[in-house]
């Protein structure tokens, strides 16, 4: 017999011409759901414009797929945000190109659901990088911006450049109305929102492998729009929607 599910996680995986490795990350989820039966994971594949079969494998592999048009991460990823489990008790993100290992969920959710945390970021930084995984360009620009970040917003982290979140989904609501970006400076607008936000964000160490297929980032031009949006967050203050009501009653 199977049991009813009693914490539902749904899981946003922005794909762009992923077909060589989403279906082996989707398979990594369910193994997880088997290894620990109190926690169901609802897969969203958001197909951000592929041009190849990303979205059929990954129907074939027992995901919901959700087709974006608007081309970059930061747009698939809000559209994942917009399609989450009505009844879903935590949010993740992770990759679609196997560098993530879904496995390492649990260690992911536990500091979430213990009430550790509001927020969990998988570090590559301070866990295992294996091989040639991340190279000297794009560990240093990591590196920079991760003590930029510690430094100026006095945010707990070793990693902002991850592509592995957790968050409980009070998080995702409070939050998800203040995205903006469109590419990969996605991650580092989260980070820096919520540390407007004033949320317990921590992380805990991940393994990061080789990627499958081509990267479809460009350090410089990514890199630059990071920048601008760690300086314009900076400016930035968070109203809670509960404080704007208020506000716009009176």
């Amino acid at each position: 017999m199977t049991p009813f599910p009693q914490h539902i996680v749904s899981v946003i995986i922005p794909c762009y011409n992923e077909e060589e490795s989403i279906a082996k990350v989707l398979r990594g989820f369910h193994k997880g759901m088997l290894a620990k039966e109190s926690f169901y994971f609802d897969l969203i594949v958001v197909d951000n414009n592929s041009t190849d079969q990303t979205a059929k494998i990954a129907k074939q592999a027992g995901a919901r797929v959700i087709t974006e048009t608007r081309k970059g991460k930061g747009h698939a990823l809000r559209t994942g945000f917009q399609n989450i489990d009505p009844k879903a008790e935590y949010v993740m993100m992770i990759d679609g190109d196997d560098t993530y290992r879904p496995e390492e969920a649990l260690r992911m959710l536990e500091p979430l659901h213990n009430n550790f945390c509001d927020v969990v970021i998988g570090s590559r930084l301070s866990g295992n990088i294996h091989g040639e995984a991340m190279n000297t360009l794009n560990r240093g620009g990591n590196w920079m911006y991760t003590h930029l970040v510690r430094i100026v917003y006095r945010l707990n982290v070793t990693d902002v450049l991850s592509g592995y979140f957790a968050w409980k989904r009070s998080v995702i609501d409070e939050l998800t109305p203040h995205l903006h970006a469109g590419g990969f400076a996605i991650e580092m607008e989260m980070i820096t929102k919520m540390s407007r936000m004033k949320l317990r964000v921590y992380s805990v160490p991940i393994s990061y492998h080789q990627r499958g297929g081509i990267s479809n980032l460009r350090p410089f031009h990514d890199g630059i729009r990071i920048l601008s949006t760690f300086s314009k967050n900076m400016r930035w203050h968070y109203i809670k929607k509960a404080d704007k009501l208020e506000e716009e009653a009176s």
